[in-house]
């Protein structure tokens, strides 16, 4: 079963016809014993306090792209808990659970970068690769989008529509996704020429009831924006949400954008112009940097910038077809 040369080609035969029929599989822990593997990479997955869990589409599709990589590369996946275990670990034990299942590797994402825990597991040995997350270690690395770019993309759009009052609603500014999609919003406006206004920028979480919070606060303004730049396309259909309820229309009277490009961003009424992750490519990154750290002693930590592209849609009223992409960095 180890492929050994000192056994005859017949009880080679013998042997491995056999275990066909009884459909033999030898165990992982014995596995485990010879290859020093496991053959399982950990996910650490967290969306935050009071948020649906693995529900988040962004993550479900990044998911695929990790799972379809790791698979063909012969890994399973183990989605690790960030609620407390009540297993005598303690709260965010990330490490001590890697450990305790024996992970090759692990994949971190939408973790807070500053908890303890975090930290630990990224000065550990264990091979580790934060998506979207700028983590550093002496085995930790990072995939991520190219986000200031992407704000920058959508800020460009709406200004050849000829919208000067443009506002955000970004993400959390404590983290690294929150903070360049406000940078590239702030890069842009001077690019552009245009004023930078306190009271258009509102801090979201990502989530749609914040993006909708946000833009009834923005209707109330003295002088309204005429666009919205959302740093995601739940808060985006929240926004929508909220125009649509103050008898306003999108794009008519606010054209909104939003960035992901979510599944549910093409089905929206009006149609989502979004800047697009290849949310696919991420998890395929992450995955394929993942593996040559398990695989390859002494291979570096990845820093991998993948480019973003914006799709133009209905609710900013421009034109469907048109799009315009990044070149990639690494």
């Amino acid at each position: 079963m180890n492929d050994y040369d000192d056994v005859s080609e017949a009880t080679r035969e013998r042997v491995l016809k056999l275990a066909e029929e009884l459909e033999y599989t030898p165990t992982a822990a014995a596995r485990t014993l010879v290859t020093k593997r496991s053959q399982v990479v950990g996910v650490v997955l967290s969306t935050g306090v009071d948020h649906p869990d693995i529900q988040h589409p962004f993550f479900q599709e990044v998911l695929v792209g990790l799972k379809r990589r790791l698979g063909a590369g012969g890994y399973d996946l183990l989605l690790l808990a960030t609620e407390t275990p009540g297993n005598g670990f303690g709260t965010h034990s990330y490490l001590q659970r890697c450990r305790h299942h024996r992970v090759d590797g692990v994949v971190l994402m939408g973790v807070e970068r500053r908890e303890a825990d975090v930290q630990k597991l990224a000065r550990s040995t264990i091979p580790c690769v934060a998506v979207d997350l700028d983590l550093v270690g002496r085995r930790t690395g990072f995939v991520i989008s190219d986000n200031t770019r992407g704000a920058g993309l959508a800020l460009e759009h709406l200004h050849k529509l000829g919208h000067d009052r443009i506002a955000t609603i970004t993400g959390p500014t404590d983290t690294r996704v929150g903070m360049d999609r406000l940078v590239g919003y702030r890069q842009a406006l001077e690019r552009l020429g245009l004023p930078y206004r306190d009271e258009y920028v509102r801090e979201g979480d990502f989530y749609f009831e914040s993006g909708n919070a946000h833009m009834q606060e923005l209707l109330t303004l003295p002088e309204p924006p005429t666009a919205v730049f959302a740093a995601s396309d739940l808060m985006a259909a929240g926004a929508v949400r909220a125009i649509e309820r103050a008898q306003l229309e999108v794009p008519g009277d606010i054209a909104v954008v939003g960035f992901d490009d979510i599944q549910l961003a093409a089905m929206m009424q009006p149609a989502l112009t979004t800047i697009r992750q290849d949310k696919l490519g991420l998890g395929a990154a992450a995955a394929e940097a993942l593996l040559r750290m398990i695989e390859r002693d002494g291979a570096p930590p990845p820093g991998v910038t993948l480019p973003v592209e914006l799709v133009v849609r209905e609710s900013s009223g421009g034109k469907r077809s048109r799009a315009a992409r990044t070149k990639p960095t690494r």
